[in-house]
Order: structure tokens, then sequence, then C-alpha cells
């Protein structure tokens, strides 16, 4: 047996039957290299294995259940959830929900939680007190108040939630596309959002429903005019911020197109800012659909709407029924302090810079 010859390779041990993959392990450990394609798999390293995938979808849900376990421990934010749920679920079973297609009317949901008909007039005394019959009085014509505010609630959530959704639709993308992409196109993107912002919110949005007239979608379609700005600025301030992070500059290194950068790496990690001005904003439409309401722009009058029903009540304020604006006022501001509360606590819950023990006293 022949002794291996000298090495200047030191400590090392020499192993028959495996020198070509230690050589090569110890060339690129030496050169502080990668590994080469033909060692690794070449181009096919780029792409991620079913192990990477695996990984990224276990801390994406680890980031998930530390966002729910924030969330929760925040009180105040618990309560505003559990507001609102009741209040959607009010707006879901307060009167049965059906859909007429083709000369059919087809039931979604039989149950009808308000005892009388909302647009039925005289079915008590004219602008009666609370009693037992009707617990939140009647209104001029004789309507139940009960049943009104009830149905109002599914008139001004899903005003809110459709207003917000669409106007969530155009400014993420605008916004995104502005932050990324950068020179003219942010320039130009940006000056016509300038341009919407030199209108005052409330004065755009009656200039919007008088040109259309009153309706419910004229009606989201003048708070979704007014409304997608704020998102698309927000986001856009946030993308310029990470767009030269290292982890996107990597993966453009590595030929990621760049739809998929910004869908997958830059947008998930701006939009929770985003988010956090959206669930706010459900209250400030609301309260402005109430307010275009009571100016009379709104919804056609007679709606059980909660701004309609208080546009209709001042009158019937001034002459002592109080209850007429009572309880839709009541209503409107339940539902928007539960928003508040669950912004904020969303804003914590996203947020974990935040002192676990001043959310534990919230």
């Amino acid at each position: 047996m022949t002794r291996p010859g000298p090495t200047t390779r030191r400590g090392r041990i020499r192993i028959e039957g495996f020198e070509t993959d230690v050589d090569d392990a110890d060339a690129d450990a030496d050169t502080g290299s990668l590994p080469t394609a033909e060692g690794r798999g070449g181009a096919d390293s780029a792409v991620p294995t079913r192990s990477s995938r695996r990984v990224e979808r276990t801390r994406d849900r680890s980031r998930t259940t530390d966002t729910w376990r924030r969330f929760r421990a925040h009180r105040s934010a618990t309560l505003g959830v559990a507001i609102v749920l009741g209040l959607t679920l009010i707006a879901v079973f307060a009167r049965p929900l059906e859909v007429a297609t083709m000369g059919y009317r087809i039931t979604l949901q039989p149950i009808a939680l308000a005892p009388y008909d909302p647009a039925a007039m005289h079915v008590g005394p004219a602008s009666a007190g609370p009693s037992a019959a009707h617990p939140f009085g009647t209104d001029w014509a004789g309507r139940d108040l009960l049943s009104r505010v009830l149905v109002g609630t599914r008139y001004s959530l899903a005003i809110g939630a459709i207003a917000v959704g669409l106007a969530l639709g155009i400014g993420i993308p605008v916004g995104a596309v502005a932050g990324y992409a950068g020179g003219w196109v942010d320039e130009l993107l940006m000056r016509v959002v300038d341009a919407l912002y030199a209108f005052p919110f409330l004065v755009l949005a009656i200039a919007v429903v008088a040109l259309l007239g009153q309706g419910f979608w004229n009606l989201v379609l003048a708070l979704v005019v007014t409304g997608w700005l704020s998102y698309a600025r927000l986001l856009r301030g946030e993308i310029l911020s990470i767009r030269e992070a290292q982890y996107v500059r990597a993966s453009r290194a590595l030929g990621t197109p760049h739809r998929t950068v910004l869908a997958r790496h830059v947008v998930p990690n701006a939009v929770a800012p985003v988010i956090v001005q959206a669930t706010l904003n459900v209250g400030t439409v609301v309260l402005a659909a109430a307010a275009l309401g009571f100016l009379g722009l709104g919804l056609p009058p007679g709606t059980p709407e909660w701004g309609t029903m208080l546009a209709r009540g001042q009158t019937a304020l001034l002459q002592g029924h109080w209850h007429v604006t009572v309880f839709p006022g009541l209503a409107l501001f339940a539902f928007v302090l539960a928003i508040n509360l669950v912004g904020d606590g969303l804003n914590a819950a996203l947020d974990p810079r935040t002192d676990a023990t001043e959310r534990r006293g919230r």
C-alpha cells in the first residue's frame, strides 16, 4: 500500500472513495463561493423546493397566529368585534333576503327580526313614544322605528363595506404601481391623486351625487371616488421605503418577474397600514353616507337608512319627539365606535413592537 502524497491542506482527513466530492466542497469552502451548478442542480436551484415552500407556509402561519394572539389581547378591540358581528347578524336577519331572477323569487334567508315591514305606515299611532308594542316608538307616518333601525343596519353596513372594498380595489393597485415603478409613472399617478385631494371629501361626494342623482349605487360611487386616494398615497409611501430592501433585490436578481415581486414580496409587507386605515374608514364612510342622507342627497326619502331617518326626524325633534332621532343616532354611534375599536386593535396587532403590557391594559 502506497502512502498518499503530501498535501498542503492542514488538518484535513482524506477518505478513499470520496475524493471528488470532498475536493469540490473544500474548494468551495476555500473560495467562499456557492456550490457549482453541476453539484447543486444548476439553474433549478433558484426554483423553490417543496421543503422551502413548506417552511414559507409555516412561517406565514406562525406570523398569522402571533397577529391573532396580539389582537385577542386587545380587550377593547374584542368588544368592537363583538358589536360589529352583532350588527352584521342584525343586518342579515333583519328582513328576509330574496333574489328575483327569470320571473321567480328565490328566498335566501327567511328569518325576519324586524316585527313590522319598515315601509308599512300606520302600524301604530303617529309619533308615539316607546311602548311594549313599539319599543323604539313610531315616526310621523306611524311606521315602527325598531323595524326601521334594524333594516337600516343593512343599508349602512352594506354601504360602508362595499365602498371601502371598491376603494381598496382601486387604491392598492395605483399605489403599488406608483411606488414600485417610480419615475414618470409615479409622477403621473400622484398628480392625479393630488388634483382630487384639492377638493374637500364631502364636497366632492356631494358633487358626484348631484350629478348622478340619488340611489344606492350612486351613493357608493360618490364615496369610492373620494375614498381610494388615501389608500393609494399610503401604500405608495410604504412601498418606497421597502422596494430597495435586500429580499426584494435578491428576488429581482434571481430573475423573478416584477409583477411577482410586487404581488408576493412588496405589497404583503407594505399593506398592513392600509388595512388599518381601511378598517377605520368604514366608520368614516358610514358617517359620510349618513351626512349625505341628512342633507337629502343620499338614498331616496322614506328609505330606512340611518342618515335619512335622522334627516326626517329633525322636525320631530323640535316638536319634542326625541325618540325619532335618538335611536338611529345611537345605532350610528355604536357602529362607528366599534369600528374605531377594531381599527385600534388591528394597529396594535400588526405592529409587533407594541408593548404587550400596554395591549393587555387597554
